[in-house]
């Protein structure tokens, strides 16, 4: 098997040696096992890891989390078995089946630059609401400002090439959050996405599981909320100088300290608007005038669209201009942060 198979584990129940034992009689020779701070009484569990010529045991002296754990594990592969295409993460709690293991090893193997997912069928009846309102809220989020389809976020079932496993290790992310951040990664390395299906268990209707599909998502939703605000105070920047220099021009004539006041604070707060996305929401290292350029090129068209758009939908539709506005406006938002993030700084 040139694959290496890397289990995260905190506190395992027996299932998790089922687990163990499945992936040796299916020809796993490295397997990689983090115990991540489990508490003593679980601890026997390890020892007979520890005896199994086939694993790898690491551990942690404290529980950091599934990402760290899965870093550990990513980090001791590069330096023992990078002869590997890439390595499987499963979870402890055997609701991944070997079969399943398997069926994704074998895409990773036709596919060795691309990332693996098992994915799960949501629609089925013992699926439970937290996991199925979580992971379709995750996966519009994924869809609608990120570009990427991905119809089971919260898998850990994931083949991963080697390459992209050392990129990895320096991934964002302790916890359940990592898994999110890793599925961001792929467009960073430009890595596809291949998903591959599988069985749909759940143990005691989850129960078990940490994972928050709103706190663990939280790298999707952070940015898009610093996109609203950096929006948002670059609106109030542009209202208060129009004010401001409306009342300071107000010696000339209406339509000149109009036309003064409406382009300081429209050129000031699209230029406050830039450098808050360049360097706080989308951390972009482009060169600053390429950028500078392909932003004001689109602010442009922008302008051009919500004219077109306001116009048609109060002419042609009758819905009223301040409606009209808001439902434009809207779908603006929308387009401008996917262009913004994929195009503008990239």
């Amino acid at each position: 098997m040139n694959v290496t198979a890397i289990i995260p584990a905190y506190n395992p129940d027996k299932k998790f040696l089922v687990v163990i034992e499945g992936l040796v009689q299916a020809g796993f020779n490295h397997i990689i096992v983090v115990n991540d701070g489990t508490d003593e009484k679980y601890k026997s569990l390890f020892d007979k890891v520890r005896k199994n010529k086939h694993c790898v045991l690491l551990e942690h002296e404290e529980n950091f989390g599934k990402g760290r754990a899965l870093k550990t594990a990513f980090k001791y592969f590069i330096k023992h078995y990078r002869d590997d295409i890439g390595v499987v993460t499963l979870d402890a709690d055997n609701q991944h089946k070997v079969k399943d293991v398997l069926n994704c090893v074998k895409s990773l193997q036709e596919h060795p630059n691309d990332l693996i997912l098992g994915v799960r069928n949501f629609n089925l009846e013992n699926v439970p609401k937290k996991s199925c309102y979580g992971n379709k809220l995750t996966s519009l989020a994924f869809k609608v400002f990120c570009g990427l389809t991905i119809s089971d976020t919260q898998t850990g079932l994931r083949a991963i090439p080697t390459y992209f496993a050392e990129q990895l290790i320096n991934t964002v992310g302790e916890r359940f959050e990592f898994e999110t951040n890793m599925l961001l990664e792929t467009k960073e390395y430009k890595i596809a996405i291949r998903e591959v299906p599988i069985e749909t268990v759940y143990i005691n209707g989850n129960t078990s599981s940490n994972f928050n599909p709103l706190i663990d998502s939280f790298s999707i939703y952070k940015v898009i909320a610093k996109f609203m605000c950096s929006s948002f105070t670059s609106i109030l920047c542009d209202y208060a100088l129009f004010i401001l220099l409306n009342a300071l021009f107000g010696f000339l004539a209406p339509a000149w300290s109009l036309l003064i006041a409406t382009v300081t604070a429209r050129l000031t707060s699209s230029f406050l608007n830039f450098n808050l996305n360049r360097k706080l929401v989308f951390k972009s290292k482009s060169k600053t005038r390429v950028i500078l350029a392909k932003y004001y090129t689109l602010a442009v068209c922008l302008i051009i669209l919500s004219y077109w758009g306001i116009l048609f939908l109060s002419t042609q539709v009758m819905v009223p201009e301040v409606v009209a506005k808001m439902l434009i406006d809207i779908l603006l938002f929308l387009i401008s942060f996917r262009i913004q993030s994929n195009w503008v700084f990239g």
